[in-house]
């Protein structure tokens, strides 16, 4: 003598119990995969001090890229490459370049590097570079007086370690 219907039994509230965490478990691991590889955002010390500074910044970027004044960064090994030229391509003047090297979360990894000038617009460090993205922001002085300020996302996957 078989019973067709039994009601809810323990296999249906098993069966319930694992799509329930198996639907959590797959959001979870959806939503990780999004959040590791789109942008990952910047960390700042004062999110209120940034946002106040954010026009003023923005103005002076907009002022030296009108100036037509282009920087190049390039990495060659453990080798940090920085042209500065004007906009027909004459080297640009500058006394001094440094740059900061910093990851889109988390500061373990930061650094800051002076160049030394190898010829008239042409700078070069020595520092080795870890694979993955980094934000490097690149400041070019004359006479203590900012040529140039410029920020960029680097992506050093293909270079290695």
């Amino acid at each position: 003598m078989t019973t067709a219907s039994q009601g809810f039994t323990g296999r249906h509230m098993l069966i319930a119990t694992c799509s329930f965490f198996a639907v959590v478990i797959g959001v979870n691991v959806i939503m990780a995969w999004f959040a590791s590889s789109s942008w990952s955002g910047l960390v700042v010390e004062n999110t209120y001090v940034a946002s106040q500074e954010f026009n003023r910044k923005a103005a002076d970027m907009k002022a030296m890229a009108a100036s037509g004044i282009i920087g190049s960064l390039s990495l060659d090994g453990g080798r940090i490459h920085y042209d500065i030229r004007n906009r027909d391509g004459s080297p640009v003047i500058v006394d001094d370049v440094t740059a900061n090297f910093k990851r889109p979360v988390g500061d373990h990894e930061d650094f800051h590097i002076s160049f030394t000038k190898v010829a008239d617009g042409q700078f070069e460090s020595r520092h080795r570079v870890g694979s993955g993205d980094w934000i490097v922001e690149v400041i070019s002085r004359r006479e203590g007086k900012v040529v140039m300020h410029e920020a960029s996302r680097l992506d050093t996957a293909g270079f290695g370690e």
